[in-house]
């Protein structure tokens, strides 16, 4: 299988309809065999019946939800644990992230042997007080401490080799930290690619016990 399309949420009942006809478009375009695999924290509202309505029309749609929130570093561990593609790429559900990405990020994996690619927002539509300065300084630290040299650590979209989400253990808050989790596993070829920061209204990606799989 070449892709495993990884997508943690909360919530998103508005964009997952129009996410979801947006990444079939692309794996069909570039006739990729693929899954995608959506991770419920729990949501509230009529997401996880969507999700289970893209299973019931499309088998290679899977699904996990969670009782409660437990932080997307848990889901995104539960979603690589269940990832059977040659590479992986983690997105958001809010639309933030352009699924036309894809086929570059792939790419960069398999053609350019990178372990992991992190995207880069490099220019984006949030608040400059809310959003924008806290990611510059937190970056600037992540690169200060660990050797990593990415300048956006925080971008949900990111690509990897299998065997990189095989041999790295996701827990707390280190989602954020997968590229220094990667990189002390072992895993040195670690890249970044600019991406579109699509603009969309912000809803904060919360906290992850698995109750359902499909």
């Amino acid at each position: 299988m070449n892709l495993s399309i990884l997508i943690p949420l909360l919530n998103e009942e508005e964009s997952l309809k129009e996410l979801y006809s947006w990444i079939i478009k692309v794996m069909q375009s570039n006739n990729y065999s693929y899954e995608i695999i959506f991770v419920d924290d729990g949501s509230t509202d009529d997401s996880w019946n969507i999700i289970e309505s893209f299973s019931n029309e499309n088998p290679n749609v899977k699904g996990i939800r969670f009782m409660k929130n437990f932080g997307k570093s848990q889901a995104l561990h539960a979603g690589f644990a269940k990832a059977q593609g040659d590479v992986i790429i983690t997105m958001d559900a809010d639309l933030q992230d352009s699924p036309d990405e894809i086929p570059g990020l792939y790419e960069m994996i398999t053609a350019q042997k990178f372990d992991l690619v992190s995207g880069w927002k490099k220019k984006r539509y949030d608040s400059v007080v809310a959003k924008n300065l806290p990611s510059k300084l937190f970056n600037w630290a992540a690169r200060k401490t660990s050797g990593v040299e990415l300048n956006d650590f925080n971008c949900g979209l990111k690509a990897y080799k299998n065997t990189v989400v095989k041999n790295i253990e996701v827990s707390g808050e280190m989602h954020r930290y997968i590229p220094v989790l990667a990189k002390n596993a072992g895993f040195n070829k670690i890249g970044e690619k600019v991406v579109i920061h699509q603009a969309h209204s912000e809803k904060d990606q919360c906290t992850y016990l698995e109750q359902w799989v499909l």
